[in-house]
Order: C-alpha cells, then structure tokens, then sequence
C-alpha cells in the first residue's frame, strides 16, 4: 500500500479502465482521480450501461484519448490482462496496477498489487485511500459503494469483508442503501432488450445429472443475456459476440456451483491459455476476449463445464457410499 500510495501521490497521471467498463472500475477510478490529483480517466473500450449511469450520477469526466507521454504515470484498475485495455496495444513498463481478479503475470515490469480476496476493486481502493490518510467525501464514497454493489452482483457473490466496507462507508459519510441503488437503476433499452430475447431464442444447453449449461451468442449485452439464461434454468451460461476475427465472452454461474468448487475464473483463464487468449475473473463471474470463432469457444466451455460437472456428481457419489 505505501509503494502505492507514494507513486500516486503529486504526479500527473491517467487512469484505464478496461474495455466496457462496469461502475467497479469506473468508480474506483473515480475515487483515485478525485483523491490523488492530478488524473485523467480514459476509457478505450467505452462504459457498460450501468458504468454509463454511474458517469452520469456523478458526472464523471472521460479524457478523449491517452497518450503516455503526457503523463508522468499510467495506473490500471479493475484490470486483469492490458488486452482487457484493447484497443489500445499496452501501457508503459512502472505502471500501476491495481486489481482484485486472479493474480497472474500477464503485467511484467509494473507496480503490480493484486487482492483477489475483495469482492470488489472499489474495496481496495477504499483501503488506499484509508492508508493514505485522506477524506474521501460523500461522492467519492457512494461511487465506490456502487462499484461494491454491482461487483457483488448486489450482495449474491459478497462475502463478510465487502458487508463491513460498505456497512462503514454508510455510517461514516451518512448513505442510505436506496441512494446507492438508485444509482445502478436505468431503464433497459429496447435494444439490450432485443439482444436478451435473440440471445435466449439462440441458446443451447446440455446437462449432467442435475447441472444445466448453457451457450449463445449475440451482437452485445452478453452479460444481460448471460444473467437471463441463468433465470432460465441454467446452472451456468457462456455467451459470446464476433466482431471481425476479435471476439468477447462473458460467463456467469450460481452461487451453488461456485459453494462447490465450481471457478469461472480459473476455468476461462485455462481456456484463454489453450487458445492463446486472455480469460479469467471471479467464482462466479468471468470473462474472455481475444482472437478466434467464438463459436469455437463456446463449444470449447460447454464440453469444459460438463466435465467439470461429471467430477461433481462422481465426487458427490462416492461421498454417499
């Protein structure tokens, strides 16, 4: 934390976030640029529509473009591999990088500070600020109880350590939970809409004994169509998109596979290496990006996911006898 804090502190710098970015990164930058001045957000991959209502909620200025020459450091957060940073090709070699995913080396020659225990990036972002003797104020503190909240998936994939940050953050700088909730309210667009209905009319599942999983693909919104398929039945979902030769998967599960055993993370970070893409994440939040047919992929997690489930019910089996 004091090597973090020493190289935040006093210098110009410009913060990324990863492609798409949800409020978890959004916010915890938000906080950083706000609490260690001077600092440019930049967001290459654009905001997710939640990250878009946080922007909004506090109105959060995005630089236009980076250039790492017009700053003295480039910090990462919420970040878990720079192709998660596409379009842009890398940062400078004494980056910052501070993350909550799995730890990995896919950041050689950075400050690197990794805390795959938090649930949240905001949370680690919390415990800088607190280490470095500085008062975040009202906004600050309500954007990273945002990032807590979404990160979470509103609580489901907390644990005791995220319940007591945001508990404190409520009592210190007097925030009720609905104002923090209102602010990851938005009216679905007729287009993720559309995108969930296609998604789940294009899906395809198979199953071991009890576990369903579940694939599709679409255009955009794969987190949407994930969380739909999921309220469908199924007891894990892969969805993917194609643009050109690049494609994007995201993939989520129910907190009863990850209670047992079942880790997104680690099951996309070994399919990114087979393939020579990036994948990885949380228990049971996860994610992939890289060059390939996506469909290719998705085949790839479902046969995967049923072998994961076989050794479940084997092993759920032999505990019986």
């Amino acid at each position: 934390m004091r090597e973090l804090i020493n190289a935040l502190t006093g210098s110009r710098k410009a913060i990324l976030i990863h492609s798409n970015a949800d409020p978890d990164a959004l916010g915890s930058a938000y906080a950083l640029s706000e609490c260690f001045p001077p600092a440019d957000i930049h967001a290459p991959g654009g905001l997710d529509r939640s990250g878009k209502s946080l922007q909004n909620a506090f109105d959060i200025e995005l630089a236009p473009a980076y250039n790492p020459d017009d700053y003295e450091l480039t910090v990462v957060v919420d970040t878990s591999s720079p192709e998660q940073l596409h379009p842009l090709e890398g940062v400078p070699a004494g980056s910052v990088v501070i993350d909550h995913h799995m730890p990995n080396e896919r950041w050689p020659g950075m400050i690197y500070h990794c805390d795959d225990s938090k649930s949240s990036c905001a949370e680690i972002i919390a415990d800088l600020i607190d280490e470095a003797g500085l008062d975040m104020g009202r906004d600050v503190a309500m954007a990273l109880m945002v990032g807590m909240l979404t990160d979470s998936g509103h609580f489901q994939h907390g644990n005791a350590a995220l319940m007591h940050r945001f508990a404190s953050l409520m009592e210190e700088h007097s925030i009720a939970p609905d104002e923090v909730m209102a602010v990851t309210r938005a009216d679905t667009v007729i287009s993720e809409r559309a995108a969930v209905l296609k998604g789940v009319s294009r899906s395809k599942f198979d199953r071991v004994g009890n576990y369903v999983v579940a694939i599709s693909y679409g255009s955009s919104y794969e987190s949407s169509i994930c969380r739909a398929l999921l309220n469908s039945g199924a007891d894990v979902a892969f969805v993917g998109s194609q643009r050109d030769e690049r494609f994007r998967l995201s993939a989520r599960c129910s907190q009863d596979l990850v209670r047992g055993g079942f880790h997104l993370g680690r099951i996309l970070d070994e399919i990114g290496g087979e393939t020579q893409n990036e994948g990885g994440g949380h228990g049971g939040a996860a994610g992939m990006t890289g060059v390939g047919d996506v469909e290719a992929i998705l085949h790839i997690c479902m046969k995967r996911s049923m072998s994961l489930f076989r050794d479940m019910r084997d092993r759920s089996a032999s505990q019986r006898l």
